[in-house]
């Protein structure tokens, strides 16, 4: 088997401009962007925004694009922004860092378990085992915890669920080992897909995982969820709410606190309200009806 080589490129960033580092890197990156918190936010750039392109053909135009956009950025006043870092890393290297910081974690009703731990007594907690691969979503990120808080709580036995820019397949998961049926995940990226798929199939639960995003599913559910940076999100609202039945509930994630009042008027533009909001670190989640 070969090793797939990848750039990892790294972006400094003060919270007021990771949004939009981050839409700028999930132009290019596989499955979207990463962001690493500080422990203590100490202000300036605190964040680093992270993002893996395969190694390929078009590597060095991809990030010399992104390199002329963030220096785009410094006209707007978004805060401090650093250099972009680009490094190669090889496959192995980048799975045995997420196996490092990746380790059991209780959220909400759920204990998210890597792959590669031990079993160990979930008591009455739901077990979500998980190989993220070359995926983000392992629910240490303050977004995914988020999401899964809000699955923890909400009617979903029997009921129909969308998850779209399922990564991982963690929310997906979630929602079907509570009962949701049928649940649905998508992704853009093929890499997610695949390991969407086999985390389906690890935790024993039937997902149909499709390439695409919300305008590429059928039909209405009574849940979508969808853990997106929020310039995706305000690019793709109409579509999640096309998705949304009369009565349903649209769980979204990924939002920084900057794009809040942005991403929710383009969901109050297409015809939502509402009704809750989460608010962690710098992140936002929100749930809205018709």
């Amino acid at each position: 088997m070969t090793t797939r080589r990848w750039i990892e490129l790294r972006v400094p960033a003060g919270v007021e401009g990771v949004e939009a580092v981050s839409e700028i890197l999930t132009r290019v990156g596989h499955q979207g962007i990463a962001v690493d918190l500080p422990v203590e936010p100490r202000g300036g750039t605190d964040h680093t925004v992270k993002a893996y392109l395969l190694v390929d053909g078009e590597t060095v135009a991809k990030v010399n694009d992104v390199r002329e956009a963030l220096g785009h950025l410094q006209a707007f006043d978004l805060g401090p922004i650093g250099e972009l870092e680009a490094r190669e890393i090889e496959e192995e290297d980048w799975l045995e860092a997420w196996k490092a910081q990746f380790t059991p974690i209780r959220i909400g009703r759920f204990l998210v378990r890597p792959s590669w731990s031990e079993a160990m007594p979930a008591g009455d907690a739901i077990e979500l085992v998980l190989d993220p691969g070359m995926a983000f979503g392992t629910g240490l990120h303050p977004t995914t915890q988020q999401a899964l808080e809000a699955l923890s709580t909400l009617a979903l036995e029997a009921r129909s669920v969308l998850d779209v820019g399922t990564g991982s397949g963690i929310l997906a998961i979630a929602a079907a080992k509570r009962g949701a049926s049928p649940v649905v995940a998508v992704d853009v990226d093929p890499l997610a897909v695949e390991a969407a798929r086999e985390n389906a199939d690890r935790n024993g639960v039937a997902i149909p995982v499709g390439s695409g995003s919300a305008a590429d599913v059928p039909g209405r559910f009574d849940f979508v969820i969808a853990n997106i940076v929020s310039a995706v999100l305000q690019q793709i609202a109409s579509d999640l709410v096309a998705r949304l039945a009369p009565r349903g509930t649209l769980v979204l994630a990924g939002i920084a606190e900057p794009s809040e009042a942005p991403t929710r008027d383009a969901f109050v533009r297409a015809g939502l309200k509402v009704l809750d909001r989460n608010k962690r670190d710098d992140w936002v989640a929100l749930a809205l009806t018709r």
